[in-house]
Protein backbone atom coordinates (compact mmCIF):
# COMPACT_ATOMS: atom_id res chain seq x y z
CA UNK A 1 0.00 0.00 0.00
CA UNK A 2 1.56 3.27 -1.16
CA UNK A 3 0.17 5.98 1.09
CA UNK A 4 -0.87 9.42 -0.14
CA UNK A 5 -2.58 12.41 1.42
CA UNK A 6 -5.99 12.77 -0.20
CA UNK A 7 -5.73 15.27 -3.06
CA UNK A 8 -9.34 16.35 -2.57
CA UNK A 9 -8.50 18.11 0.70
CA UNK A 10 -7.05 21.62 0.69
CA UNK A 11 -4.41 22.68 3.23
CA UNK A 12 -4.65 25.88 5.24
CA UNK A 13 -2.74 27.34 8.19
CA UNK A 14 -4.99 28.09 11.13
CA UNK A 15 -2.07 29.76 12.89
CA UNK A 16 1.73 29.60 12.72
CA UNK A 17 1.95 25.88 13.63
CA UNK A 18 -1.55 24.42 13.10
CA UNK A 19 -2.35 22.90 9.71
CA UNK A 20 -5.92 22.19 8.59
CA UNK A 21 -6.78 19.66 5.88
CA UNK A 22 -10.07 20.28 4.10
CA UNK A 23 -12.64 23.05 4.31
CA UNK A 24 -15.98 21.37 5.02
CA UNK A 25 -16.24 20.68 8.75
CA UNK A 26 -17.31 17.07 8.20
CA UNK A 27 -14.05 16.17 6.48
CA UNK A 28 -11.61 18.69 7.94
CA UNK A 29 -8.67 17.44 9.98
CA UNK A 30 -6.36 19.57 12.13
CA UNK A 31 -2.69 18.85 12.75
CA UNK A 32 -0.90 20.77 15.50
CA UNK A 33 2.81 21.38 16.05
CA UNK A 34 3.36 21.37 12.31
CA UNK A 35 7.01 22.43 12.22
CA UNK A 36 9.34 22.38 9.24
CA UNK A 37 10.38 18.75 9.75
CA UNK A 38 6.80 17.52 10.01
CA UNK A 39 5.83 19.46 6.88
CA UNK A 40 8.79 17.93 5.05
CA UNK A 41 7.54 14.49 6.07
CA UNK A 42 4.03 15.27 4.83
CA UNK A 43 5.54 16.15 1.48
CA UNK A 44 6.85 12.59 1.28
CA UNK A 45 3.35 11.10 1.73
CA UNK A 46 2.75 11.47 -1.99
CA UNK A 47 1.82 7.94 -3.11
CA UNK A 48 5.35 6.83 -4.03
CA UNK A 49 6.22 5.09 -0.74
CA UNK A 50 4.70 2.39 1.44
CA UNK A 51 4.57 2.65 5.22
CA UNK A 52 7.98 1.05 5.97
CA UNK A 53 9.62 3.39 3.48
CA UNK A 54 7.90 6.38 5.06
CA UNK A 55 9.06 5.33 8.52
CA UNK A 56 12.63 5.11 7.24
CA UNK A 57 12.26 8.54 5.65
CA UNK A 58 10.90 9.94 8.91
CA UNK A 59 13.96 8.71 10.75
CA UNK A 60 16.29 10.04 8.04
CA UNK A 61 14.91 13.60 8.11
CA UNK A 62 14.93 13.78 11.89
CA UNK A 63 11.26 13.27 12.69
CA UNK A 64 11.85 9.83 14.15
CA UNK A 65 10.41 6.42 13.33
CA UNK A 66 7.88 6.25 16.18
CA UNK A 67 6.58 9.83 15.73
CA UNK A 68 6.24 9.13 11.99
CA UNK A 69 4.31 5.92 12.71
CA UNK A 70 2.01 7.73 15.15
CA UNK A 71 1.43 10.52 12.64
CA UNK A 72 0.51 8.11 9.86
CA UNK A 73 -1.92 6.31 12.18
CA UNK A 74 -3.54 9.63 13.15
CA UNK A 75 -3.83 10.66 9.50
CA UNK A 76 -5.43 7.35 8.59
CA UNK A 77 -7.92 7.45 11.48
CA UNK A 78 -8.86 11.01 10.54
CA UNK A 79 -9.62 9.90 6.99
CA UNK A 80 -6.81 11.87 5.36
CA UNK A 81 -4.89 9.00 3.74
CA UNK A 82 -5.53 6.98 0.62
CA UNK A 83 -3.84 4.07 -1.15
CA UNK A 84 -2.19 5.29 -4.36
CA UNK A 85 -1.51 1.72 -5.48
CA UNK A 86 -5.21 0.83 -5.29
CA UNK A 87 -6.02 4.04 -7.14
CA UNK A 88 -3.70 3.10 -10.00
CA UNK A 89 -5.25 -0.38 -10.23
CA UNK A 90 -8.78 1.00 -10.35
CA UNK A 91 -7.98 3.63 -12.98
CA UNK A 92 -6.23 1.00 -15.12
CA UNK A 93 -9.66 -0.60 -15.68
CA UNK A 94 -10.64 2.35 -17.88
CA UNK A 95 -9.34 3.44 -21.31
CA UNK A 96 -6.84 6.28 -21.17
CA UNK A 97 -9.16 9.12 -22.27
CA UNK A 98 -11.72 8.17 -19.62
CA UNK A 99 -9.04 7.55 -16.99
CA UNK A 100 -7.89 11.14 -17.31
CA UNK A 101 -11.45 12.41 -16.71
CA UNK A 102 -12.10 10.41 -13.54
CA UNK A 103 -9.76 12.28 -11.18
CA UNK A 104 -12.45 14.55 -9.67
CA UNK A 105 -14.88 11.63 -9.34
CA UNK A 106 -12.32 9.54 -7.49
CA UNK A 107 -11.40 12.50 -5.28
CA UNK A 108 -15.05 12.87 -4.30
CA UNK A 109 -15.40 9.14 -3.63
CA UNK A 110 -12.37 9.31 -1.33
CA UNK A 111 -14.33 11.63 0.96
CA UNK A 112 -17.52 9.59 0.97
CA UNK A 113 -15.59 6.31 1.41
CA UNK A 114 -12.78 7.43 3.66
CA UNK A 115 -10.60 4.38 4.37
CA UNK A 116 -7.37 3.93 2.38
CA UNK A 117 -8.28 2.06 -0.80
CA UNK A 118 -12.04 2.25 -0.17
CA UNK A 119 -12.75 4.78 -2.93
CA UNK A 120 -10.73 2.90 -5.59
CA UNK A 121 -12.61 -0.27 -4.63
CA UNK A 122 -15.92 1.52 -5.29
CA UNK A 123 -14.68 2.81 -8.63
CA UNK A 124 -13.50 -0.68 -9.58
CA UNK A 125 -16.97 -2.08 -8.83
CA UNK A 126 -18.51 0.61 -11.02
CA UNK A 127 -16.22 -0.47 -13.85
CA UNK A 128 -17.83 -3.92 -13.84
CA UNK A 129 -21.42 -2.67 -13.69
CA UNK A 130 -23.90 -2.91 -16.57
CA UNK A 131 -26.73 -0.36 -16.69
CA UNK A 132 -29.50 -0.02 -19.25
CA UNK A 133 -31.36 3.25 -19.71
CA UNK A 134 -34.72 2.87 -21.43
CA UNK A 135 -35.56 6.16 -23.08
CA UNK A 136 -33.37 8.66 -24.95
CA UNK A 137 -35.17 11.94 -24.37
CA UNK A 138 -34.00 15.00 -22.47
CA UNK A 139 -33.77 13.04 -19.23
CA UNK A 140 -32.78 9.54 -20.32
CA UNK A 141 -29.87 10.46 -22.60
CA UNK A 142 -28.45 12.77 -19.94
CA UNK A 143 -28.76 10.10 -17.22
CA UNK A 144 -26.89 7.64 -19.44
CA UNK A 145 -24.11 10.13 -20.21
CA UNK A 146 -23.62 11.08 -16.56
CA UNK A 147 -23.52 7.45 -15.40
CA UNK A 148 -20.97 6.57 -18.07
CA UNK A 149 -18.82 9.60 -17.23
CA UNK A 150 -18.89 8.61 -13.54
CA UNK A 151 -17.25 5.26 -14.18
CA UNK A 152 -20.05 2.81 -15.00
CA UNK A 153 -18.41 0.17 -17.15
CA UNK A 154 -21.25 -0.46 -19.60
CA UNK A 155 -24.17 1.90 -20.21
CA UNK A 156 -26.59 1.05 -22.99
CA UNK A 157 -29.63 3.01 -24.13
CA UNK A 158 -32.73 1.59 -25.76
CA UNK A 159 -35.25 3.67 -27.70
CA UNK A 160 -36.80 3.85 -31.15
CA UNK A 161 -37.48 6.47 -33.77
CA UNK A 162 -35.49 9.53 -34.68
CA UNK A 163 -34.29 12.45 -32.60
CA UNK A 164 -36.77 15.31 -32.38
CA UNK A 165 -35.98 18.87 -31.23
CA UNK A 166 -37.72 18.18 -27.93
CA UNK A 167 -35.26 15.34 -27.20
CA UNK A 168 -32.23 17.63 -27.14
CA UNK A 169 -30.52 19.17 -24.14
CA UNK A 170 -27.02 20.43 -23.25
CA UNK A 171 -26.43 17.35 -21.08
CA UNK A 172 -27.81 14.81 -23.53
CA UNK A 173 -28.47 14.72 -27.26
CA UNK A 174 -27.18 17.81 -29.12
CA UNK A 175 -29.34 19.63 -31.73
CA UNK A 176 -26.93 18.37 -34.42
CA UNK A 177 -28.44 14.90 -33.87
CA UNK A 178 -31.98 15.94 -34.91
CA UNK A 179 -33.25 13.47 -37.48
CA UNK A 180 -30.76 10.72 -36.60
CA UNK A 181 -31.79 7.41 -35.06
CA UNK A 182 -32.23 7.91 -31.32
CA UNK A 183 -30.43 4.68 -30.53
CA UNK A 184 -27.33 5.68 -32.51
CA UNK A 185 -27.29 9.25 -31.25
CA UNK A 186 -27.67 8.18 -27.61
CA UNK A 187 -24.90 5.59 -27.92
CA UNK A 188 -22.52 8.21 -29.29
CA UNK A 189 -23.48 10.67 -26.54
CA UNK A 190 -22.58 8.06 -23.91
CA UNK A 191 -19.24 7.37 -25.57
CA UNK A 192 -18.37 11.05 -25.88
CA UNK A 193 -19.03 11.46 -22.15
CA UNK A 194 -16.11 9.12 -21.45
CA UNK A 195 -13.72 10.84 -23.86
CA UNK A 196 -13.88 8.08 -26.45
CA UNK A 197 -14.56 8.35 -30.14
CA UNK A 198 -17.90 6.74 -31.07
CA UNK A 199 -17.58 3.09 -32.08
CA UNK A 200 -20.25 0.45 -32.82
CA UNK A 201 -21.53 -1.41 -29.74
CA UNK A 202 -23.04 -4.92 -30.03
CA UNK A 203 -26.73 -5.07 -29.18
CA UNK A 204 -28.01 -7.29 -26.41
CA UNK A 205 -29.15 -10.65 -27.68
CA UNK A 206 -31.80 -13.01 -26.31
CA UNK A 207 -30.22 -15.13 -23.61
CA UNK A 208 -27.74 -12.45 -22.52
CA UNK A 209 -27.72 -11.90 -18.74
CA UNK A 210 -29.89 -9.02 -17.57
CA UNK A 211 -28.25 -5.71 -16.68
CA UNK A 212 -27.31 -4.95 -13.09
CA UNK A 213 -29.65 -1.95 -13.07
CA UNK A 214 -32.31 -0.41 -15.33
CA UNK A 215 -33.36 3.23 -15.51
CA UNK A 216 -36.90 3.72 -16.86
CA UNK A 217 -36.97 7.16 -18.51
CA UNK A 218 -39.59 7.34 -21.29
CA UNK A 219 -39.37 10.52 -23.33
CA UNK A 220 -42.89 11.61 -22.34
CA UNK A 221 -42.21 11.36 -18.61
CA UNK A 222 -44.66 8.51 -18.14
CA UNK A 223 -42.10 6.58 -16.06
CA UNK A 224 -43.65 8.32 -13.09
CA UNK A 225 -46.81 6.31 -13.73
CA UNK A 226 -45.34 3.13 -15.21
CA UNK A 227 -45.31 0.97 -12.11
CA UNK A 228 -47.94 -1.49 -13.27
CA UNK A 229 -46.61 -2.07 -16.76
CA UNK A 230 -45.55 -5.43 -18.12
CA UNK A 231 -42.00 -4.09 -18.45
CA UNK A 232 -41.86 -3.22 -14.74
CA UNK A 233 -43.29 -6.62 -13.73
CA UNK A 234 -40.61 -8.38 -15.77
CA UNK A 235 -37.88 -6.44 -13.95
CA UNK A 236 -39.39 -7.39 -10.60
CA UNK A 237 -39.55 -11.07 -11.52
CA UNK A 238 -35.96 -11.01 -12.78
CA UNK A 239 -34.80 -9.36 -9.56
CA UNK A 240 -33.31 -6.37 -11.43
CA UNK A 241 -33.17 -3.13 -9.40
CA UNK A 242 -34.64 -0.21 -11.33
CA UNK A 243 -35.42 3.49 -11.05
CA UNK A 244 -38.31 5.49 -12.45
CA UNK A 245 -37.40 8.99 -13.64
CA UNK A 246 -39.02 11.66 -15.78
CA UNK A 247 -40.54 15.11 -16.07
CA UNK A 248 -44.32 15.35 -15.88
CA UNK A 249 -45.69 18.79 -16.68
CA UNK A 250 -43.81 21.08 -14.25
CA UNK A 251 -42.56 18.34 -11.93
CA UNK A 252 -39.38 16.30 -12.16
CA UNK A 253 -39.77 12.90 -10.52
CA UNK A 254 -37.00 10.58 -9.34
CA UNK A 255 -38.19 7.28 -7.95
CA UNK A 256 -39.10 5.00 -6.61
CA UNK A 257 -35.83 3.14 -6.82
CA UNK A 258 -36.98 -0.44 -6.56
CA UNK A 259 -34.92 -3.17 -4.94
CA UNK A 260 -37.04 -6.26 -5.77
CA UNK A 261 -38.38 -7.96 -2.68
CA UNK A 262 -36.86 -5.33 -0.39
CA UNK A 263 -38.46 -1.95 -1.13
CA UNK A 264 -41.80 -0.67 -2.39
CA UNK A 265 -42.21 -0.87 -6.16
CA UNK A 266 -43.73 1.37 -8.81
CA UNK A 267 -47.01 -0.54 -8.70
CA UNK A 268 -47.29 0.33 -5.01
CA UNK A 269 -47.25 3.98 -6.07
CA UNK A 270 -49.95 3.35 -8.68
CA UNK A 271 -52.16 1.60 -6.09
CA UNK A 272 -51.62 4.40 -3.60
CA UNK A 273 -52.73 6.94 -6.20
CA UNK A 274 -55.75 4.77 -6.97
CA UNK A 275 -56.69 4.77 -3.28
CA UNK A 276 -56.75 8.57 -3.43
CA UNK A 277 -58.44 8.90 -6.83
CA UNK A 278 -60.83 6.20 -8.04
CA UNK A 279 -60.61 7.48 -11.64
CA UNK A 280 -56.84 7.19 -11.74
CA UNK A 281 -56.70 3.73 -13.44
CA UNK A 282 -58.78 5.07 -16.32
CA UNK A 283 -56.55 8.15 -16.68
CA UNK A 284 -53.43 6.01 -16.47
CA UNK A 285 -54.68 3.63 -19.16
CA UNK A 286 -55.22 6.54 -21.55
CA UNK A 287 -51.74 7.89 -20.86
CA UNK A 288 -50.15 4.49 -21.38
CA UNK A 289 -51.99 3.93 -24.68
CA UNK A 290 -51.43 7.40 -26.19
CA UNK A 291 -55.03 8.32 -25.55
CA UNK A 292 -56.70 11.35 -27.15
CA UNK A 293 -56.19 13.48 -24.05
CA UNK A 294 -52.41 13.16 -24.06
CA UNK A 295 -50.40 16.40 -24.28
CA UNK A 296 -49.37 17.20 -27.85
CA UNK A 297 -46.23 18.97 -26.62
CA UNK A 298 -45.11 17.41 -23.33
CA UNK A 299 -43.67 20.01 -20.96
CA UNK A 300 -40.00 19.47 -20.13
CA UNK A 301 -38.06 22.49 -18.93
CA UNK A 302 -34.38 22.17 -19.94
CA UNK A 303 -32.96 23.15 -16.55
CA UNK A 304 -35.42 20.90 -14.73
CA UNK A 305 -34.66 17.93 -16.99
CA UNK A 306 -30.93 18.42 -16.44
CA UNK A 307 -31.35 18.63 -12.66
CA UNK A 308 -33.54 15.51 -12.66
CA UNK A 309 -31.03 13.58 -14.77
CA UNK A 310 -28.15 14.51 -12.48
CA UNK A 311 -30.05 13.61 -9.33
CA UNK A 312 -31.26 10.33 -10.85
CA UNK A 313 -27.71 9.36 -11.83
CA UNK A 314 -26.52 10.20 -8.31
CA UNK A 315 -29.24 7.98 -6.79
CA UNK A 316 -28.21 5.10 -9.05
CA UNK A 317 -24.57 5.52 -8.08
CA UNK A 318 -25.41 5.71 -4.38
CA UNK A 319 -27.32 2.44 -4.62
CA UNK A 320 -24.64 0.63 -6.62
CA UNK A 321 -21.93 1.94 -4.28
CA UNK A 322 -23.70 0.41 -1.28
CA UNK A 323 -25.70 3.39 -0.03
CA UNK A 324 -29.44 3.95 0.34
CA UNK A 325 -30.68 6.89 -1.73
CA UNK A 326 -33.86 8.72 -0.68
CA UNK A 327 -35.76 7.31 -3.67
CA UNK A 328 -35.81 3.87 -1.99
CA UNK A 329 -39.24 3.47 -0.33
CA UNK A 330 -40.05 6.93 -1.61
CA UNK A 331 -39.64 9.30 -4.49
CA UNK A 332 -38.32 12.81 -4.97
CA UNK A 333 -40.01 15.69 -6.73
CA UNK A 334 -38.50 18.91 -8.05
CA UNK A 335 -40.80 21.69 -9.19
CA UNK A 336 -39.94 24.04 -12.05
CA UNK A 337 -42.01 26.59 -10.14
CA UNK A 338 -39.79 26.87 -7.06
CA UNK A 339 -36.76 24.60 -7.64
CA UNK A 340 -37.31 22.95 -4.26
CA UNK A 341 -36.63 19.19 -4.02
CA UNK A 342 -39.02 17.21 -1.82
CA UNK A 343 -38.99 13.60 -0.70
CA UNK A 344 -42.28 11.73 -0.36
CA UNK A 345 -42.44 8.45 1.50
CA UNK A 346 -43.80 5.31 -0.14
CA UNK A 347 -44.89 2.25 1.80
CA UNK A 348 -45.37 -1.14 0.21
CA UNK A 349 -49.04 -1.43 -0.73
CA UNK A 350 -50.78 -4.46 0.83
CA UNK A 351 -52.54 -5.31 -2.46
CA UNK A 352 -49.36 -5.25 -4.56
CA UNK A 353 -47.58 -8.37 -3.37
CA UNK A 354 -44.07 -7.18 -4.21
CA UNK A 355 -43.02 -7.49 -0.55
CA UNK A 356 -44.96 -10.62 0.32
CA UNK A 357 -42.73 -13.23 1.90
CA UNK A 358 -43.14 -16.87 0.90
CA UNK A 359 -44.80 -19.00 3.55
CA UNK A 360 -42.64 -21.75 5.09
CA UNK A 361 -43.67 -25.28 4.09
CA UNK A 362 -45.72 -27.13 6.56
Amino acid sequence: MRLALKPALSRSWRDSDTLQFGTVTRYAGVLGNADKTLCEFLGLVDGTRDRPELLEAGERIGLGREPADTLLTDLEETGLLDDAEATDRALALFPQPHRDLLGPDLASLSLVHSGPGAAPAVLARRAGTRIEVRGAGRVGAAVAAVLAAGGTGTVTVSDGGRVQPGDCSPAGLPPADIGRLRLTAARETVQRATGRNPVPVPRRKPGDPPPDFVVLAPRDGSAAFAGGTYEARLLLRAGVPHLYVGVVEEFGIIGPLVIPGVSACGHCLVLRREDEDAAWPRVLAQLANNGPGRARTPACDTALATAVAGLAALHVQLHLDGGRPPSVDGWCEISAGDGMPRRLRLRGHPDCGCLWQPQPPG
